[in-house]
């Protein structure tokens, strides 16, 4: 790692200077409407993009459905398929008719002022307005943007389901990702990625891919549901992950799919491409080695979930630093979500006492945590970053003050609207259930044949 990132802080290639002259465009990514009349068709950036759509719905389906139903018991595996689905198809659904408005709708805005519209868009675009066959965003059809970001919009509240998993009742899953969608998500992803005049821009937040509001957002408020909810009858000692092949399978199609997470952010193709995607990849492998490094340490052998898991943490610090850090910075930020990820979900965990079933909060909330800081620190020239102009306490005061909000703000309305939800159909499944199984109980199948 140390000749990595020594070679990182050697004088800017041509090339590294054409990135850096290439990143105000870059943060304007998720903003483009604005630039929609000056857009033209450009057929490879149309190919990408649909291709990272799809990459990104395989993410959710069938790659964390996967990952999560095998790792819980045989008895619930279906019950996290079904939540993916049925995630995917309401939150789809709100998308257009709300959701995508409230993300990119930047009416009231201005660059450096705080209003109402700094924290949520409006309704201008809802039940997609202004859509014609003719509606280009940065070189490809608008509903090829529109389905990207829908993709994003499903899997962050379906995250949030391994949190809970084995213990909520089907009926109130639903009704609370759609809920969290309108009130959290939604607004989360506008102040991130809503462009200039959106709260996070506005106090120079860097965050290309969803460190705050995908992996943070989902991590908090799967702290507030398995804590509302309690621990699962038996925990810890009567549970043990069903299928660990299955659950490795799904980690590997995420390990996949990130790419077009990551790299179809920047909504093209560009020279910056091929860095956020080198970075990915190192994130990722970074992780591994650190997560097992540490579990080698602690336990004297590597486990198989070890391994996976650590590609996530990986995978999830590198998100908001992508397009922004070097491959020392990449490496560094790997390599520390790896280490710290895992000592949430062993020590942490265990010292407060929270069941968070797959460990959502302790990968993608604290990993999430460590990329979005890590990013102030390794995206400036100094350190091999591509940001210019930035300074490293600056930056991480600014990077601080987006998880500290995002921290606060999800968990207090993830705690209100978990209370609504009980109040309304009752969160937990009852014992009989949760003995039998949510498979039989809720959905009256089973994923085997005994």
């Amino acid at each position: 790692m140390t000749t990595t990132l020594h070679a990182s802080l050697a004088p800017a290639s041509p090339l590294l200077r054409r990135l850096r002259a290439a990143l105000p465009l870059l943060l304007m990514a998720f903003a483009p409407l604005a630039l929609a009349e000056e857009a033209t068709l450009d057929t490879g950036v149309t190919a990408w993009m649909m291709t990272a759509t799809l990459l990104v719905l395989c993410m959710c389906l069938p790659g964390l459905a996967l990952f999560y139903g095998g790792l819980v018991r045989a008895k619930n595996m279906l019950s996290l398929f079904s939540q993916c689905f049925a995630i995917a198809g309401v939150i789809g659904v709100l998308w257009v008719l709300y959701g995508y408005s409230l993300v990119i709708d930047t009416s009231g805005m201005v660059e450096g002022e705080f209003s109402f519209n700094s924290f949520v868009g409006g309704l201008d675009r809802a039940m997609l307005a202004g859509l014609n066959g003719d509606s280009l965003v940065l070189g490809m059809p608008e509903g090829v943007f529109i389905t990207f970001q829908m993709t994003f919009a499903i899997i962050t509240p379906a995250l949030i389901a391994g949190a809970f998993a084995e213990r909520m009742k089907f009926v109130a899953a639903l009704l609370f990702m759609a809920l969290w969608f309108t009130f959290v998500y939604a607004p989360m992803a506008h102040m991130v990625w809503g462009g200039p005049g959106a709260l996070m821009h506005n106090w120079g937040v860097l965050d290309f891919a969803g460190g705050t509001a995908v992996h943070i957002n989902a991590g908090v408020a799967a702290l507030a549901a398995c804590l509302l909810l309690g621990k699962r009858k038996g925990y810890p000692h009567e549970i043990r992950p069903h299928n660990l092949p299955l659950a490795m399978t799904g980690a590997a199609l995420l390990w996949v799919g990130w790419f077009g997470f990551n790299v179809g952010s920047a909504a093209g193709v560009g020279g910056i491409s091929g860095i956020t995607m080198l970075n990915t990849q190192l994130g990722a492998c970074a992780g591994i080695v650190g997560w097992m490094l540490v579990e080698l340490l602690k336990t004297g052998r590597p486990s198989a979930l070890g391994l996976a898991s650590g590609a996530i943490a990986g995978l999830v610090g590198i998100t908001p630093a992508c397009a922004y850090v070097g491959p020392g910075g990449a490496l560094a930020i790997g390599l520390l979500s790896g280490v710290l990820c895992y000592l949430a979900v062993t020590s942490l965990k265990q010292r407060l006492g929270y069941d968070d079933s797959l460990d959502v909060f302790g990968l993608h909330g604290v990993g999430g945590v460590v990329g979005a800081i890590l990013t102030g620190v390794f995206c400036v020239p100094e350190l091999g970053g591509y940001v210019e102009g930035r300074e490293i306490i600056p930056q991480v005061w600014a990077q601080l003050k987006s998880v500290l909000f995002t921290f606060v703000y999800c968990f207090a309305v993830s705690w209100v609207l978990l209370k609504l939800v009980d109040k309304l159909v009752g969160l937990r499944v009852d014992e009989q259930a949760e003995d039998i199984g949510l498979d039989l109980a809720e959905h009256n199948e089973t994923a085997y044949n005994h």
